[in-house]
């Protein structure tokens, strides 16, 4: 069974940088694609970016590019999302999901959810 769980959310300052982890169990990095989404209040989930089965990267919203990095480490089957110069409207819960579809399939390649950890940037 596919299972993924977010962590490192929390409270931070416009501005600041935080690291969003995701562990993945029940299937490896080298055969799923792993997206990260966002669902801010009262507006519709979005994609942030995915890294696919062989490590490259795609990000669905420029805005994002350039502040947000997805890595991974297979050793630790953890996908990382690092947020840097985050701003008001970066708060949102943050969710990864497995998939193994194509990155370029956003959501809708996406077999497995986690539960999700909330990102609050306020000053």
């Amino acid at each position: 069974q596919l299972q993924l769980v977010e962590s490192g959310g929390g409270l931070v300052q416009p501005g600041g940088s935080l690291r969003l982890s995701c562990v993945v169990s029940g299937f490896t990095l080298d055969d799923y694609q792993i997206g990260w989404f966002r669902q801010a209040p009262g507006k519709e989930r979005e994609g942030v970016g995915c890294v696919d089965s062989s490590g490259a990267t795609l990000y669905y919203v420029d805005s994002m590019k350039g502040r947000f990095t997805i890595s991974r480490d297979n050793a630790k089957t953890t996908v990382y999302l690092q947020m840097n110069n985050l701003r008001f409207d970066d708060t949102a819960v943050y969710y990864c999901a497995g998939g193994s579809q194509s990155c370029h399939d956003g959501e809708h390649g996406m077999d497995s959810w986690g539960k999700g950890t909330l990102v609050i940037v306020s000053s």
